[in-house]
C-alpha cells in the first residue's frame, strides 16, 4: 500500500532519511501501511483517547493510528535520524503528533497523556518484555492505560498467552494473565519487515482487569513464582525451599501437590500460595 494520507510511502521515507534499521536498537521496520492501519485497528476505537508509541521508527504505525483517527499520538523515539520523519507526519496532523526524542524506558509519558489512555506499539524487540513488565506492575491498581496492543516476537507473545503445562508457560504468562485478558490477535512473518528478522512476529491484545483475577500481594507473587520456575524443572516442595518453614504443608494447605511442578500449577494456585505465604 503506497500511502493512506497524502504521505510518501515508507519505502520512499526511509530512503530519502537514510534510515537504516540498527540491530543494536531492536528495529524492523513494518512498510505495509494495510498492515499498520490494521493493527491500530485491533486496539479499538481511538477516537476518544491519547495513544502512547514507543519505537516508531519512520512512522507506519503513527501513520496507521492518526488515519484510523487516535485523539492524540506521543510517539518517544530513541533513534534521533527518525524524528525529521515523524516531523513530517507531525505536520500533516496539526496538533495530533507530540514526538519525544528519549529512552521509553526513562520517559515519563503521564506528563504528556491524557486518559484515557492505550498503549499501541511495534516495540524495539530489545526492551519489549521489560516494558511490557513495566506497564503490568506499576505501584497501584488498576493503571493509567486501558489497554496494550504490543507486537512482539512469537515466542514471546505465545510466552504472554500460555496455558499451564504448555511448553510456554511461566511467569510472564502468570503476570499478564493475573491482570488483564490477553490474547494474540495478528501473526506477521518475517518477510513483512525490514530488514526481515530470523523470527515470526505477533501483535498481542492486553485488555486490563480492573482487579486483579484473584487476591493477592504482588510482591509475594513475584516472589513465589520467581522460585517456582527458576528451576522449573523441579518439583515445588524443592524448588520453593527458600521460603523457609515446612514447604510441603505449606503447599498441601492450598491444595498444591509438593511433588507437582511449577509449569503444572494456575493462576489461581499460585495466587492462593502467595496468600499463605503472606499470612505466614
Amino acid at each position: 500500500m503506497g500511502t493512506i494520507d497524502g504521505l510518501p510511502p515508507l519505502r520512499d521515507v526511509i530512503r530519502d532519511h537514510d534510515l537504516v534499521a540498527k540491530k543494536q536498537l531492536g528495529q524492523n521496520f513494518l512498510l505495509d501501511l494495510n498492515l499498520t492501519a490494521k493493527i491500530a485497528r485491533l486496539a479499538g476505537d481511538l477516537s476518544a483517547c491519547d495513544v502512547l508509541e514507543v519505537g516508531p521508527g519512520p512512522g507506519g504505525l503513527t501513520r496507521g493510528l492518526l488515519a484510523e483517527g487516535a485523539r492524540r499520538v506521543l510517539a518517544v523515539e530513541k533513534d534521533p535520524r527518525c524524528i525529521p520523519a515523524l516531523d513530517e507526519i507531525a505536520a500533516a496532523y496539526p496538533g495530533k503528533l507530540e514526538i519525544v526524542n528519549g529512552d521509553a524506558l526513562e520517559v515519563d509519558v503521564l506528563a504528556h497523556l491524557v486518559p484515557p489512555i492505550r498503549i499501541v506499539a511495534n516495540l524495539p524487540y530489545n526492551v519489549g518484555t521489560e516494558l511490557l513488565i513495566r506497564w503490568l506492575s506499576p505501584a497501584m491498581w488498576p493503571p493509567v492505560w486501558d489497554s496494550l496492543t504490543l507486537m512482539f516476537q512469537k515466542e514471546v507473545a505465545e510466552r504472554i498467552v500460555a496455558k499451564p503445562r504448555g511448553n510456554h508457560y511461566g511467569r510472564l504468562a502468570i503476570l499478564s494473565q493475573w491482570r488483564t485478558d490477553a490474547k494474540i490477535v495478528m501473526h506477521l512473518p518475517p518477510e513483512a519487515f525490514t530488514p526481515a528478522p530470523k523470527v515470526h512476529s505477533a501483535v498481542v491484545h492486553l485488555k486490563r482487569l480492573d482487579e486483579p483475577r484473584y487476591p493477592a500481594d504482588p510482591a509475594v507473587l513475584s516472589r513465589v513464582t520467581a522460585m517456582a520456575f527458576n528451576q522449573r524443572r523441579k518439583m515445588l516442595r524443592s524448588s520453593l525451599k527458600g521460603l523457609g518453614g515446612d514447604v510441603e504443608a505449606l503447599l498441601n494447605s492450598v491444595g498444591i501437590v509438593p511433588t507437582a511442578r511449577a509449569e503444572e500449577i494456575g493462576i489461581e494456585a499460585f495466587c492462593a500460595l502467595a496468600r499463605a505465604v503472606a499470612a505466614r
